[in-house]
Parts: C-alpha cells; sequence; structure tokens
C-alpha cells in the first residue's frame, strides 16, 4: 500500500488520538463495545472500528459518548473538522482572580459555612487535579475559591489537620497552575509558598518533594535555571531510601525536570545526565499520577524531545517525535506539550506544514494550555515571519492565538 496523502496525516492523527481515548473511557466505566453500542444507538462493531481508527464518527455519535462516558466534551473536541476546539474565554478565568486572592487572603479567617465530609472533600480535590492535569482552567477557577475556602475551614477543625494539609498543597497547586500560565508570576509565587507549607505540614517527604517540583516554576519565571536545577537535584538526594514506584517516580520527576533547567542553563553534561537518571526511574515504574505529577516512560520520552529542543538538535528531536504518539493515559496537558515541542523541531527544520499540523493535534488535546502558551505564540511568529505566503490555516491558527497577522 502505497503511502497515504499528506493532507490525510493531521485527520489520521485526530482520529487516532479518539479512537484511544474513547477505549480508555470505555473500559474505566466498565463497558463492553457492545453495551456502549447499545447506550449510543450503534454497533458494537462500529464502536471497534472507532476505537481502531478505521472508522470517523459522526459528530452526534461522539456528543452521545460523550454524554455516556462523562467525557464532557472531550471525545467531541477530538474530532477533526469540528470547527474551533473547545477553549475557555480569558474572561472566566481573570474575573474569578480576585476571588481566588480572597480565598487566600483570608485563609487564616475564612469566611463561615459548612464542611463536607473528609472523603468528598478528597473527591473534590482529586477531581481539581484532573482538571489541571487536563488543562482546564476555566472550570478550575470557577470551582477554586469555594473550595479553598472549604478546606481552609476543615483545616480548623480537629484532627484533620495533617489529611487537610495534603490536599490544601494538592488545591494549592490547582491554583498554582492558574497563575503560572495566565503570566501572574507574583501571585504564582506566593501560591507555591502556601503549596510547600501546607506539603511540609503534611510530614510526608514525597509530598514535600511535589512540592519542589512545582517550586522550580519560580527559576523558570526569572531564568535563574542553574539555581533551579541545584534546587531539585538536592531535594532528590534528600529524599529517603527505598525502591517504592512512589519514591522512584518522585526522585525521577525531580531529575526529570532538572534536564530541562540544565538544558537551558546550557549544561548538556547535567542535563543528560539528570535525564539518565529519570530514565532509569522510569524504567520501574508503570506511567501514572504521583502526588499529582505525571511520571512513567512516556513522560520521560516526552522531556527527551524536549530536551533536543533546548539544546538545538534538530535530528534528535524529530528521531524523538518519529513514528510515536503520547498514550492516552498521559495527562493532556502533557500529550500537547510533546507536540509542541515536536513543532518546534520542525519549525527549526523549516517544515512549516508539519509543525502546524502538530500544533493542531495539540490544540484538539487542551486547548486552554495552548491558546496562550509562549512556545506556541514564538513557532507561529517563526513561521509568519519566514513565510511570505503564510497558508490560511496558518493565519487562522495565529489569530486564535492572539499573535495577529497583518499581512
Amino acid at each position: 500500500m502505497g503511502q497515504r496523502p499528506r493532507s490525510l496525516q493531521p485527520e489520521l492523527s485526530a482520529l487516532h488520538l479518539f479512537g484511544a481515548r474513547l477505549r480508555l473511557l470505555r473500559e474505566q466505566q466498565g463497558l463492553s463495545q457492545q453495551t456502549l453500542g447499545r447506550l449510543v444507538h450503534c454497533s458494537g462493531d462500529l464502536i471497534g472500528k472507532i476505537e481502531k481508527a478505521e472508522r470517523r464518527p459522526h459528530h452526534d455519535l461522539a456528543r452521545c459518548c460523550d454524554n455516556v462516558l462523562g467525557a464532557d466534551g472531550s471525545l467531541v473536541a477530538l474530532l477533526p473538522g469540528d470547527g474551533s476546539p473547545r477553549s475557555i474565554d480569558n474572561q472566566v478565568v481573570v474575573s474569578s482572580i480576585p476571588a481566588i486572592r480572597l480565598a487566600l487572603d483570608t485563609r487564616d479567617l475564612p469566611d463561615e459555612g459548612s464542611v463536607r465530609p473528609l472523603r468528598v472533600l478528597r473527591a473534590e480535590v482529586e477531581r481539581l487535579v484532573r482538571w489541571r492535569l487536563d488543562s482546564r482552567y476555566g472550570d478550575l477557577a470557577t470551582r477554586l475559591p469555594r473550595t479553598l475556602s472549604e478546606l481552609h475551614r476543615a483545616r480548623q477543625l480537629p484532627d484533620t489537620s495533617e489529611s487537610t494539609a495534603a490536599l490544601l498543597a494538592q488545591a494549592y497547586r490547582a491554583a498554582d497552575a492558574i497563575a503560572d500560565k495566565f503570566g501572574l508570576y507574583d501571585l504564582s509565587a506566593r501560591i507555591i509558598d502556601l503549596m510547600r507549607e501546607a506539603a511540609a505540614d503534611t510530614g510526608d517527604e514525597l509530598a514535600v518533594a511535589a512540592s519542589s517540583y512545582v517550586q522550580a516554576e519560580t527559576f523558570f519565571a526569572t531564568s535563574a535555571w542553574e539555581a533551579g536545577r541545584r534546587m531539585l537535584e538536592h531535594r532528590a538526594s534528600a529524599l529517603p531510601a527505598g525502591s517504592s514506584a512512589a519514591r522512584l517516580a518522585a526522585y525521577g520527576s525531580l531529575h526529570m525536570r532538572a534536564t530541562i533547567l540544565a538544558a537551558r542553563a546550557g549544561d548538556r553534561a547535567a542535563a543528560r545526565a539528570h535525564l539518565d537518571e529519570a530514565t532509569d526511574a522510569a524504567g520501574r515504574v508503570p506511567e501514572g499520577i504521583y502526588r499529582g505529577t505525571a511520571f512513567g516512560p512516556a513522560s520521560v520520552r516526552i522531556h527527551r524531545l524536549s530536551l533536543a529542543v533546548d539544546l538545538a538538535d534538530v535530528g534528535a528531536a524529530l528521531d524523538a517525535g518519529r513514528d510515536w504518539h503520547p498514550p492516552v493515559e498521559v495527562p493532556a496537558e502533557r500529550r500537547s506539550h510533546f507536540y509542541v515541542d515536536l513543532a518546534r523541531a520542525h519549525v527549526l527544520a523549516g517544515q512549516a506544514e508539519p509543525a502546524l499540523n502538530c500544533l493542531d493535534l495539540a490544540r484538539r488535546i487542551a486547548p486552554e494550555h495552548i491558546r496562550h502558551h509562549p512556545d506556541v505564540k514564538a513557532a507561529v511568529a517563526l513561521m509568519l515571519a519566514k513565510l511570505p505566503h503564510p497558508s490560511t490555516q496558518l493565519v487562522e491558527f495565529a489569530r486564535w492565538t492572539g499573535c495577529g497577522h497583518d499581512r
């Protein structure tokens, strides 16, 4: 069979993502293909073909699957040719910032109200973690003020301090995701301090390690690459001995992030040494979410691509991204970042069309993450500067990201 036309490649990739996502959601609900088919009024055979990317589902069928599986529109957003992907209006997030600030300001004297049982609060925070990992900033911004205030009230109750501290650390991390992604770096630094304090109160060294992983954002924001790398390296070396999956994931994730800081600092040897440490740890744990951080073989592979791009090693970057898609089990934010970095590599190689295809895939996976990502804006701006006659698709994408296009 000959090679498929280049124009079909983006659609095939999108259908592959749709099928993998559909299968994951179906299996999580414990449904067979035949049972899901009955629920959405089609055959089980059709569900199987869609999961294998052999058939393109109609939008009505995708919406039915979203409703039955509780996917909240995430399946429809993956379909090629469905119009603009799901993307929250900036104003939804911006208008919620004062309420988030107030919840933080009154943490020692929160407003009066009820406190739900700890198991309910834990489920609420787990929802925030999922939304953060999938870059659903609008949902986070709307929910966080109320959740933070309730957790602050819960922390004042007897015999709940340690358990509530762990939940607060994760809630603060969700709040920081908004502050960091929207460039509110002073607010981000403040939230990170609160998160570190809450993590320390848990008495859990792995929670403290997770807070250090997030603390690295402050060094990225100030371009203090080497200082950030040393901080992560110190925290990794301070972890208690052991070979549990949680400990290995904490150790590996710290080195994984130190890889990028070392690369930004221009220290190639240190970057590769950190990546080797992360790779070794990832080889001994399954891909998963550990203390709110995604880690495993796929996450390290994504960072291997990021490292190659940051070192301007175009050949290595393209090799790292060739013939591989991040599995759907990897959170949307990290999966989308893989395609952003692959797009950056294509831009460096002077390959505008594949770069734009990668950016479009990233947009379908995590639109709220991609629309305001500085690396995306930089890649789009560079393509516009180099192309005398940019395609309609590129112009549309530039306008969607706010880059604009005057020609």
